[in-house]
């Protein structure tokens, strides 16, 4: 898997999960500490984001790390 389409499916995955929970991607924003702006170029593969900024995206949905990370099928 090339970096672009982990990044890609990284974003898909963290925009269910926030869907699941019925959390806006403002609201995931606020509770992480991020501009909304960076939250979208998280989720739309733009940006690959750090180890620490999944972890607190983690924390924020209440998921496992290994939750948003396990994208490759």
């Amino acid at each position: 898997m090339e970096k672009v389409d982990f990044q890609i499916a990284l974003g898909k995955r963290i925009r269910q999960l926030r869907e699941e929970k019925k959390m806006s991607q403002a609201e995931l924003a606020l509770l992480c500490n991020f501009e909304k702006s960076n939250m979208n170029r998280i989720e739309t593969g733009k940006t690959c984001p750090s180890s620490f900024t999944l972890y607190k995206i983690s924390i924020s949905l209440e998921v496992k790390l290994s939750e948003i990370t396990n994208v490759i099928e």
